[in-house]
Order: structure tokens, then sequence, then C-alpha cells
């Protein structure tokens, strides 16, 4: 082999590792976002006390969380037969979200429960399903981030 075709082939292969590392690079700093740690706690009125709905999430990502929305929904529902998407989830409100170290953000989405809330809610299993936002515009959809039982 010629000294031009080594030095040729050891260029390309310098090329080609510098390529395939800036693109590790790129595909580093830009994580989707992930959703851990969810959990969610329902409890029913009782008395004169209303009840609540709070859940708690961890969402991570490279680009930061623009924002989360969380939705409750029944087991036995349409979303059960027709898969909820990120479009179901555009009227769902909003978790209230607080930086939690590099590139974690802690959210929690918390609501009260009436008596007549309750009267009217399906009983049996209820899912959390969470649509969170990166600053660059990616969504990430959970449709059972989390659960809990109506009785």
């Amino acid at each position: 082999m010629s000294r031009r075709t080594v030095l040729l082939s050891v260029a390309a292969g310098v090329v080609a590792l510098g390529g395939a590392g800036a693109l590790t690079l790129a595909y580093a700093g830009n994580q989707p976002l992930e959703l851990a740690h969810s959990t969610a706690r329902y409890t029913a009125p009782a008395g004169d006390r209303d009840g609540s709905l709070i859940f708690d999430t961890d969402v991570t990502g490279s680009s930061g969380v623009k924002s989360v929305k969380v939705l409750a929904w029944p087991q036995h529902s349409s979303f059960a037969e027709d898969e909820l998407t990120a479009k179901d989830m555009a009227d769902a409100e909003p978790a209230v979200c607080e930086p939690a170290g590099k590139d974690a953000t802690h959210c929690t989405y918390s609501v009260k429960v009436t008596r007549s809330d309750a009267e009217s809610s399906p009983r049996g299993a209820w899912h959390v399903a969470v649509l969170a936002t990166a600053q660059d515009g990616t969504t990430t959809l959970d449709r059972k981030a989390s659960g809990f039982t109506v009785e």
C-alpha cells in the first residue's frame, strides 16, 4: 500500500470518528423529556371536608421544561378504547413546576374534589396522563403515568 493511500485512509478515519463524536455530543446535548417517580394520591371527600387529587412527577430533559399538563381519566372511558393523544391533552390542566437540579424539574398538580364531583365520578380504576413539553418544542406523553382508585 502506498504512503499516500495510508495517509488518506487515516485522514478519512479521523474525519469519520470526529463526525461520529460530534453526532454523539449533539445527541447527548438534546435528550427528550423523561418522567420519573410519578405518583397520584386521591382522597375522597368526608363529612364536610373536600377531598383532593394530588399528582407529582419529576421531569428531566436537556432543553428544559416549558409545560406539563395533567389529565385524570377513568379506566372505562373512550380513552381506553381510542388511545389518548397529545391533541386530547390540549385542554388538560397545567401542573406547577419548580427547578429540582440540573436539567430536572419537579411538577405537582393538585385539584379539590367536592362531594358532588366524587358522586358523579365513575367508580374504579383511574389513570393519570401527562404531556410534558420541552423548551425546544418536543413533547413526551405518558398515557398512564400513575393511577388511583375511586371507591
